[in-house]
């Protein structure tokens, strides 16, 4: 026999403690509601996260609770959940360590939608360094690394 406690307790951690505070898609408050409809034009209302560790040494414990967290929550609300290989130092990554990743997410019961690499985005990413830098919205440091 069921105790009330048990009937009413949540049948996920997503739906407790600061979990359950999390807003829907569409819910989150927006200083131009015209962002917040490019956004749910873009994602159509789903939750989109991202696990993004660096490929540069096998994964610990923290990482399986982000892992948790960003595959479990997207899973849980239906939404997707990209591996984006955040491949930005070449010189300690190697390829062990990718195989690794994944293969570490895959025993943690989870399948990405989608694996993608930080570098693919370089360029781009360069082209919106150099614009935020014109609108004087950012700067070239020139410090000394002492």
């Amino acid at each position: 026999m069921e105790t009330e406690d048990a009937a009413n307790a949540p049948k996920s951690v997503f739906e407790s403690r600061f979990f359950s505070a999390l807003h829907a898609p569409g819910e989150n408050p927006q200083i131009d509601p015209r962002l917040k409809e490019q956004h749910l034009a873009a994602t159509k209302g789903v939750v989109w996260t991202r696990f993004p560790p660096e490929p540069n040494g096998y994964l610990h414990i923290g990482h399986s609770k982000a892992i948790f967290i960003n595959f479990g929550y997207a899973d849980y609300l239906g939404g997707k959940c990209y591996l984006r290989y955040d491949d930005t130092n070449p010189e300690k990554e190697e390829a062990r360590y990718f195989e690794n990743i994944l293969e570490m997410v895959r025993w943690l019961g989870f399948e990405p939608w989608k694996i993608t690499y930080s570098s693919d985005y370089f360029d781009e990413l360069y082209c919106l360094a150099v614009e935020l830098i014109k609108r004087g919205k950012a700067y070239v440091c020139h410090c000394t690394r002492e």
